[in-house]
């Protein structure tokens, strides 16, 4: 569902007067809709971009279900990382949840947030809990909290349009991996994707099935372990003849793919970062995406791919 916030409550987030935000929807730099009533209501999706597109200070950020002070903080990428790690090893999640949203709302795409953040603040978790410097329950609780973030960014994403190309994907049969297909989700559809993570543990018939009755334009998979390799690799040929012959390209990655496995398989695109799916989903389909938020010079009452589907892996649990 939508979350429709009024232009008093914009205003106030933000710091301007609400005559401002009125004459910015009239000008089309904030989409509106109108109640029974006739009063506007924006979405919160279509404030966030207008936010993140004009450089506006966040005033009052909560009001907009953001953490407190967002915006006021790091937004540079190397030096989250290690402020990030110490967060989520502490399961400091109000701390982390405002790092990754200072950096969003700073501009800063998510595909690059994905693949210079998160990916090496886990792989670098998933070191120290392999090395026995942190307990097993810290990298648990760290994957969680980075789910949970992942789930409220997508709130805020830009809405897909309804006629942008379908995509799915998953993990296969005992691999319980969560983080990198909702991360893979979440980078297609900010690249104007419909894009939609069937989850974990998905045996390949099932995700075969889905292919044939949804029909994507795209079809990813993650792999990072595999139990029964001969068995993988006969049950991956019958998926990939059936999709690849329908027309649905298919897009593989995870540390479990060695080069000699990867030989022997039939597929569209190997990606080993998230900037490098999304760079072949735009090769293969470039949907239409929203540029009516356009950055204003009006004045205001303030101043104007480490992986995708990782080969050393960033999920060692969820």
């Amino acid at each position: 569902m939508e979350q429709f916030i009024s232009p008093k409550l914009v205003a106030q987030a933000i710091g301007v007067s609400e005559s401002s935000i009125k004459r910015w929807c009239d000008r089309g730099l904030l989409q509106t809709v109108r109640t029974a009533g006739g009063h506007r209501r924006m979405t919160m999706n279509s404030v966030v971009e207008f936010i993140r597109s004009t450089g506006q200070l966040l005033v009052e950020p909560q009001l907009l279900g953001l953490p407190a002070d967002t915006g006021r903080g790091e937004t540079s990428l190397l030096r989250s990382r290690d402020q990030l790690t110490q967060a989520l090893i502490e399961g400091d999640e109000t701390r982390a949840r405002k790092l990754v949203f200072d950096l969003y709302m700073a501009a800063t795409p998510a595909v690059e947030i994905f693949d210079k953040l998160l990916a090496p603040t886990m792989h670098a978790i998933g070191e120290r809990w392999a090395q026995n410097s942190i307990e097993v329950y810290q990298e648990r609780r760290a994957c969680e909290i980075v789910l949970r973030i992942l789930f409220e960014l997508r709130t805020i994403l830009p809405v897909v349009r309804a006629d942008a190309p379908y995509a799915m994907g998953g993990t296969l049969s005992k691999d319980p991996y969560k983080l990198a297909t909702t991360m893979v989700e979440l980078v297609l559809r900010e690249a104007g994707w419909r894009a939609e993570s069937y989850g974990t543990d998905l045996p390949l018939c099932t995700l075969g099935a889905a292919a044939i009755h949804m029909q994507p334009r795209l079809c990813w998979i993650s792999v990072s372990c595999i139990e029964d390799v001969p068995k993988f690799q006969a049950e991956y040929a019958r998926f990939a003849e059936l999709a690849l012959n329908s027309g649905i390209a298919i897009v593989v990655g995870g540390r479990a793919l060695t080069e000699a496995i990867r030989r022997e398989m039939n597929y569209s695109a190997y990606c080993d970062t998230f900037r490098h799916i999304v760079q072949f989903a735009g090769a293969i389909y470039r949907p239409i995406v929203n540029t009516s938020i356009a950055r204003t010079s009006e004045p205001t009452s303030h101043s104007e791919v480490p992986a995708a589907f990782p080969s050393r892996d960033i999920l060692s649990a969820n």
